[in-house]
């Protein structure tokens, strides 16, 4: 992690002391025209990195009549892309393995997407064509390439499931953009579209958000929206989705600052969505959110709103903004404008190809100018895992992270949260705790729900809400975690980590009190020793003992951690435990 990131920290500190009034001087310095100052999907080189042996990316030069012998052996291939894909593949036709954009005439495209056709309907998924685009050949007729996204639900999971962070400065946009993604229905200007994202009286009051809420949007085989537009339920959504994007929709203000960071920390999100108002620019806690998905290590996107209420000039120069910040040495990310359904295709494979690339949209949630395009995104994103770590992670001893609890009438105590290794099925008996004490107490899950649809296996990776029965709601908490009885969990009072101090205004030194997000723990710890110097300064490394102030924890080491009190603000990484004596309680 690069410690300049501080610069993000500091400046956003800056900003609030000053009220958020300071903006970037222009003068009368020209500007480079956006062509030279994005790398634009539509210059296509002539050929493509060659062909990886893993993952779910296929080349394919030609797919003309071949034997049944070749037919098989093609399917078989596609299987294995898809499994590698998690249930998505990329299929280039016209380009040879070694990247090559050789291209081919009509003819031969139509009969190889045909052959595709049938090679998908062997294996039981849907292709879509999401481009096609021809390519300088010697000869007079025309040669294309055609890219083909093939999509199938693997018959072990229920869908595909991408989780994006939604972060951005008060009043951006963030919940109307949601609201506008999952209802299908554009906002009518008063901010409509977000009243059903809202889960407290004051929100819709106030019309900011103060608590964590989830929505999905979910996309079909054939790359189609699923949403609640035609008065579908969730469980709808989810019996027709093929792939779903679980958004998390994070609080704007400041004084909710310890609300984002959990949720940031504790929902483990693939991506993060940053939304900036065309109108007010990089305002508030924008930097300050970009700064936290950096030192989380969260690939993240930018997504430009309100672009209905500027002049053209307005939204350039509020992109001109967003693309000195992103190039600056802490962030050093490559800013992508996304302006065509072409853009769109390659900003998604590229984004989680490179974490350097930042795609940018410019849209409107009143008007639908260019929310397409950020719908093409969705569904072309590809997951970030693959198939073998997944694999690697279910074959673990049982770990659920417990981040929201809940009290459901005829059904008893409910907990909210994600299954961080393991499998976890309707039945099983798991342990809960750490308890005040550090003790765990036996359980048993009675049933499962993914995105308000019944399941009956759990994934690692996947989040869920587990029913526990009658178990008493008053013995749990948010930071808790349900794990197989074989494990022996590590718990401490007392750890030590590598931190980087990113901003804080005086010195950093024993006896300072913090408050530490490590994962779904999230508690006041005490700085016990700095090992090798008296006190740190901003940008400043060391090695740091904390001790937990009110119960000990389960941590494990190497996880990231995140600490702040006020502006002063760090990161880190768990380099050891002083573990406290657990045992396991029968409940009574």
């Amino acid at each position: 992690m690069d410690p300049r990131v501080s610069e993000l920290f500091g400046a956003a500190a800056a900003a609030q002391k000053s009220g958020g009034r300071k903006t970037a001087k222009n003068g009368s310095k020209k500007f480079k025209t956006r062509s030279a100052r994005y790398p634009k999907a539509s210059n296509n080189p002539p050929y493509l990195p060659p062909e990886a042996e893993e993952g779910n990316i296929e080349y394919k030069l030609k797919l003309v009549n071949p034997t049944q012998y070749r037919f098989e052996h093609l399917a078989t291939q596609m299987k294995w892309r898809l499994q590698e894909g998690r249930g998505e593949a990329v299929y280039q036709i016209g380009v040879e393995d070694n990247g090559l954009l050789v291209g081919l005439t009509e003819e031969d495209m139509k009969a190889s997407l045909k052959t595709l056709r049938r090679m998908a309907e062997k294996v039981g998924a849907d292709i879509t064509v999401l481009r096609e685009r021809e390519v300088d050949h010697d000869s007079d007729e025309p040669h294309r390439i055609a890219e083909v996204l093939v999509r199938k639900v693997p018959d072990d999971q229920q869908f595909l499931d991408l989780r994006v962070a939604v972060l951005g400065n008060v009043d951006s946009g963030k919940s109307t953009l949601l609201g506008v993604l999952t209802q299908g229905e554009l906002d009518n200007g008063r901010g409509r579209a977000r009243l059903n994202l809202f889960r407290h009286l004051h929100e819709i009051q106030t019309g900011r958000t103060s608590s964590i809420s989830i929505e999905i949007l979910g996309f079909d085989s054939r790359g189609e929206v699923v949403n609640y537009s035609e008065s579908r339920t969730a469980e709808e959504i989810c019996e027709i989705a093929s792939k779903m994007i679980t958004f998390i929709d994070l609080a704007g203000h400041h004084k909710y600052l310890k609300t984002t960071i959990f949720g940031l920390t504790s929902y483990c999100p693939d991506f993060a969505m940053l939304v900036v108002s065309a109108n007010t620019g990089i305002a508030g806690t924008t930097r300050e959110h970009l700064g936290l998905a950096m030192a989380l290590k969260v690939p993240i996107f930018i997504v430009v709103s309100k672009v209905d209420l500027c002049t053209k000039g307005t939204v350039e120069r509020t992109v001109r903004q967003l693309e000195r910040i992103l190039k600056q040495p802490g962030c050093n990310k490559v800013p992508m404008l996304v302006s065509s359904t072409d853009d769109a295709v390659t900003a998604a494979q590229k984004f989680a190809q490179s974490p350097s690339i930042t795609p940018i949209f410019t849209l409107s949630s009143v008007s639908g100018e260019s929310l397409d395009l950020l719908k093409v995104f969705f569904n072309i994103l590809p997951p970030l895992s693959n198939s073998k770590e997944q694999e690697e992670l279910m074959q673990q001893l049982t770990e659920f992270q417990i981040d929201e609890i809940y009290t459901v009438p005829d059904v008893g105590t409910v907990v909210g949260g994600t299954l961080y290794s393991g499998i976890c099925r309707e039945g099983e008996q798991l342990v809960v705790g750490p308890t005040d004490a550090g003790q765990f107490r036996e359980l048993a899950v009675c049933s499962i729900q993914r995105n308000r649809s019944g399941c009956r296996v759990l994934r690692a990776g996947q989040a869920a809400t587990l029913a526990l029965g009658d178990f008493d709601r008053s013995l749990l908490r948010k930071g808790m975690v349900m794990v197989s009885p074989e494990m022996n969990p590590t718990i401490c009072w007392r750890f030590e980590a590598e931190i980087v101090l990113l901003f804080h205004a005086k010195t950093f030194h024993k006896g300072f009190q913090v408050t530490v997000h490590v994962g779904n723990v999230r508690q006041t710890a005490t700085v016990e020793a700095l090992q090798g110097k008296d006190e740190l300064r901003t940008g400043e490394k060391a090695g740091v003992r904390f001790k937990f102030i009110k119960h000990p924890e389960y941590l494990k080491v190497g996880a990231k951690l995140l600490f702040r009190e006020g502006a002063t603000k760090g990161i880190g990484q768990v380099t050891k435990l002083q573990p406290a004596a657990s045992q396991y309680q029968q409940q009574p």
